[in-house]
């Protein structure tokens, strides 16, 4: 059995992003499910591009503020206390408005957890 806590304050912030983002995965020792706490300005995107993940899928709880959730489909506005999720190869793009009344926090989930599985994706084509 194994058990930890990771105070996520603890947790360096990843340099050269576009908002904050504290990666909790290897400081939780977690092999199967990726972990990630994003604090996003106004303006701020949470991931480095529009995306999608090729395996994983992934989850965004809003912790705090709003954030909003671009799809080819259609914009989705994700609130406190609530949940967006995308499945394998969905495109997204999170985003903290540039209207919002100040900081989103969110705990971003992926499953399985793989390295270089996500793609860019674009819009217009």
């Amino acid at each position: 059995m194994g058990y930890r806590t990771v105070r996520t304050e603890d947790v360096e912030p990843t340099p050269d992003r576009p908002c904050e983002l504290r990666r909790l995965t290897e400081a939780a020792g977690l092999e199967h499910v990726a972990v990630n706490r994003y604090s996003a300005d106004p303006g701020e995107t949470i991931p480095l591009r529009y995306h999608y993940h090729e395996e994983q899928e992934e989850a965004f709880y809003v912790i705090s503020g709003a954030m909003a959730v671009e799809t080819p489909e259609e914009t989705f506005t994700v609130g406190a206390d609530e949940l967006f999720a995308a499945d394998a190869e969905s495109p997204h793009r999170a985003y903290c408005p540039e209207d919002a009344e100040g900081t989103v926090e969110v705990l971003a989930i992926g499953a399985p957890q793989v390295s270089g599985d996500a793609r860019a994706y674009d819009a217009d084509e």
